[in-house]
């Protein structure tokens, strides 16, 4: 991925090491830099710094745009990507998926104290 400013090298370090257990390799993405969309003034619509990664053996696509540096996006969208790869390879055992349930259950309880409340309301 190349060394850049915008992303603490240490960070980009373990991000190597993640995509190398997950078997991601830099040769099986296909990386597309395309012009980003909606904010950032004059910037945005001039550079190509919305980055669009393809892992080619899943056919996982990533798009991302968030922020107005090319390198950045780099960094974020191998991320995101190897949060996808790491989902349909583990499934329900994720870490995506675990923070989806668990989001899930803080929902539920809160609508289970809610609906209490109004029944206590009501009585």
């Amino acid at each position: 991925m190349g060394g850049n400013s915008f992303v603490n090298p240490e960070k980009v370090k373990l991000l190597a090491e993640r995509m190398g257990a997950l078997g991601i390799r830099e040769a099986d993405l296909v990386e597309r830099f395309v012009r980003a969309q909606g904010r950032g003034g004059q910037k945005v619509n001039k550079t190509s710094s919305c980055v669009h990664l393809t892992h080619v053996p899943t056919g996982i696509e990533v798009k991302c745009q968030e922020t107005r540096s090319r390198e950045a996006n780099r960094f974020f969208a191998r991320r995101t990507l190897a949060d996808k790869v790491e989902e349909a390879l583990l499934g329900p055992a994720s870490a995506l998926a675990r923070k989806a349930q668990k989001a899930r259950k803080q929902k539920d309880r809160r609508a289970r104290r809610a609906k209490a409340k109004v029944e206590d309301f009501l009585e």
